[in-house]
């Protein structure tokens, strides 16, 4: 069932989202050649302890971590690790955050370092990711339907060459940092029979996405990370958003 917010819950969930957009900021700064997957780790830990929040992460049974760090063709789920970014890699930080009870959950990619090979075709990559998040978030408006959502994803990756992950999906987002209803990466059935959106509701809007075919596996025995079957590019681009009556309010939104 969804949970509808409240003025004061919402408010509370910008605050806070404010507060993590900023820290994925920082952490997308710091991301050069060189830097550890725990290097970023200890960072998120120790800045979301500093701003009054507490891991969203670590609510997700026997998950340790305050974030999701994917390299490459990892597309969710990856943990942090001794591995240091290397120049050229795509990454993906996935973080959520609890401030005042609520969640609020994002994530962003970028190429680390300066590498020219192949960049160009990974920036297009990317590119086609940002712009998508930003066209789905202009329909998540009272009146339109979460099919409208995943109907602008789908059409918008496919149309530039890539494909969505089909077992992943976007989720409201509040109370819990996975409520219903779940935001599929396409369009299941007929957009009129999908959940109707309406004020109050707040959604963690996903773009999950790779170059190549699509398909996931799991690729070693950690039982969390998730990668394109074809080891093709992948990348996720997510924003916690609260639908109002006159407006969508972005609220993991950084101005840095």
């Amino acid at each position: 069932m969804t949970v509808l917010k409240t003025p004061a819950e919402i408010y509370s969930m910008n605050v806070g989202g404010q507060k993590i957009g900023r820290i994925l900021q920082e952490l997308l700064i710091m991301s050069e050649p060189g830097v550890r997957l725990l290097d970023l780790e200890e960072q998120a830990q120790k800045r979301i302890k500093e701003v009054g929040g507490l891991p969203s992460f670590s609510t997700v049974s026997d998950y340790k971590w305050a974030t999701c760090l994917c390299i490459n063709d990892v597309v969710v789920h990856g943990i942090p690790s001794a591995y240091q970014l290397k120049n050229g890699d795509v990454l993906t930080i996935d973080i959520g955050m609890i401030y005042e009870g609520l969640h609020t959950d994002t994530a962003w990619s970028k190429i680390v370092g300066d590498s020219q090979e192949k960049r160009e075709e990974k920036q297009r990559f990317l590119n086609a990711g940002s712009n998508t998040l930003w066209k789905a978030i202009a329909v998540a408006r009272p009146g339109n339907r979460i099919g409208n959502i995943s109907d602008v994803i789908q059409r918008e990756i496919e149309g530039a060459g890539y494909s969505v992950i089909k077992d992943l999906t976007g989720h409201g987002v509040g109370k819990k940092l996975h409520e219903e209803p779940m935001i599929p990466e396409f369009v299941r059935g007929d957009i009129s029979r999908t959940p109707l959106l309406t004020a109050g509701m707040t959604l963690a809007i996903e773009v999950i996405y790779a170059a190549g075919r699509g398909t996931i596996e799991y690729i070693n025995d950690d039982g969390w990370a998730l990668a394109s079957k074809d080891r093709s590019l992948t990348a996720t681009f997510e924003h916690t958003i609260a639908i109002g009556e006159d407006k969508t309010d972005v609220l993991t939104k950084s101005d840095i």
